[in-house]
């Protein structure tokens, strides 16, 4: 009966299905590029993504499945809708629908807004605009079930989510930790700059994994009492993030969420052993973000990662759809 039940269970969902799409420029910002992931009865193969980058599953795949909780990924500086594509691909099998976005302005093709006051804002507005581009727009639209929403936030991805999810970011002159930092948004600010508008809220999203948010300081513990969904929070290791890294890590948000997360922290774990296991290109070229501490095996730890955010967005978005 088990060997059945493991057969049927590889039979419904072998892999994450591919779909890019672009939300379409509009007066509420610039078009988004974005690659939907979703679950695939066909096996998986390798697939170019450009750049010595590769991923794993199979391209307009027919979607298995309706009514499927949807779960947006929001990437960290200077990084792009692939980052993460391994956790995407295995959410996609468990059965969501997954939109991995790049954020215009903050992405390794286009750093013009990086860091910057103005992208504080525009990056939870782009969580809302693909959240209302994948419920309306988008051809597949009907698979998703509108009622469970979650989100996925890494590093400025992390501080996205916050804010998406009702945290309200204090950008204003003379902010403490702004005194000391090269950061691009506390120069502007204490050059006198104000954000180009409020930040956007989510209500529709109805649980958040979060790890290691950067800029972090921004939230003081008042400014967080808007966070009220369920939060799985992860953190790396500050003893393998002595370089001064900005996104390490989560310990300094766990105190000052109004509930407590599930939080996570993992020893030995460099901030970007969080992102997908680099190709042997990639390791080349981009070492910084492939080289984990020694001892430490990233292959092993994101099928445990993998296992926990499933394990927990399943409990609080349901199960998958009906299939």
């Amino acid at each position: 009966m088990l060997s059945a039940l493991l057969l049927l269970a590889v039979c419904a969902a072998q892999a994450a299905g591919l779909r890019h799409f672009d939300v379409p420029a509009g007066a509420d910002g610039p078009a988004i590029r974005g690659v939907a992931w979703h679950p695939c009865a066909e096996p998986p193969h390798e697939i170019d993504a450009r750049g010595g980058r590769s991923f794993f599953g199979v391209n307009d795949c027919p979607i298995v499945g309706d009514k499927l909780p949807l779960i947006v990924i929001s990437h960290g500086r200077r990084g792009w809708l692939g980052g993460h594509h391994d956790t995407a691909a295995a959410l996609a099998d468990a059965g969501f629908i997954v939109l991995t976005v790049n954020h215009p302005t903050d992405t390794g093709s286009d750093t013009s807004g990086t860091d910057s006051l103005a992208v504080l804002v525009e990056r939870p507005a782009d969580i809302k605009r693909a959240i209302d581009y994948a419920l309306g727009s988008w051809p597949d639209a009907a698979r998703i079930d509108a009622g469970r929403i979650g989100l996925y936030g890494f590093s400025w991805g992390g501080y996205t989510a916050l804010a998406a999810i009702g945290g309200v970011p204090d950008l204003r002159k003379g902010l403490p930790n702004c005194q000391t930092s090269s950061l691009r948004a506390c120069k502007e600010l204490e050059a006198g700059d104000k954000p180009s508008g409020p930040v956007v809220h989510d209500p529709r999203i109805k649980a958040a994994v979060i790890v290691d948010p950067y800029p972090v300081f921004v939230f003081p513990t008042e400014n967080l009492k808007g966070v009220t969904i369920p939060i799985q929070l992860w953190s790396s290791d500050p003893a393998q993030n002595a370089d001064g890294l900005s996104g390490c890590c989560a310990a300094d948000v766990k105190d000052r969420l109004p509930s407590k997360p599930d939080y996570h922290f993992v020893a030995d774990a460099k901030h970007f052993s969080f992102l997908t296991t680099c190709t042997s290109t990639e390791a080349k070229e981009i070492a910084r973000i492939c080289t984990d501490a020694p001892g430490f095996d990233r292959v092993a730890f994101h099928q445990r990662f993998h296992a926990a955010a499933i394990a927990f967005f399943r409990t609080h978005l349901g199960e998958g759809g009906t299939r």
